[in-house]
């Protein structure tokens, strides 16, 4: 049996396992906003967005929460 999530679709599987690989990187906290990650993961910023919303609370080891909100959402994500 796999201790992998089921995401909701392939789209956030990607973007789940890209802000795992970002947040093993910096060893830390990560501070993103859609727009500035759209081509590392081929989704546009507002899949992105959404995408964020859905994976709340649902990636195993990882915090995702909103951060604040200057010209784009900017969101947190941190190893839980």
């Amino acid at each position: 049996m796999s201790t992998e999530p089921a995401y909701t679709s392939p789209k956030a599987e990607r973007l789940a396992r890209y802000l795992r690989a970002e947040v093993d990187r910096t060893d830390g906290d990560l501070y993103v906003k859609g727009k500035f990650i759209a081509d590392d993961v081929d989704l546009s910023p507002k899949e992105i967005g959404a995408l964020l919303v859905q994976l709340q609370g649902s990636v195993p080891g990882l915090t995702i929460e909103k951060w604040s909100y200057t010209s784009a959402t900017t969101w947190r994500v941190s190893t839980a």
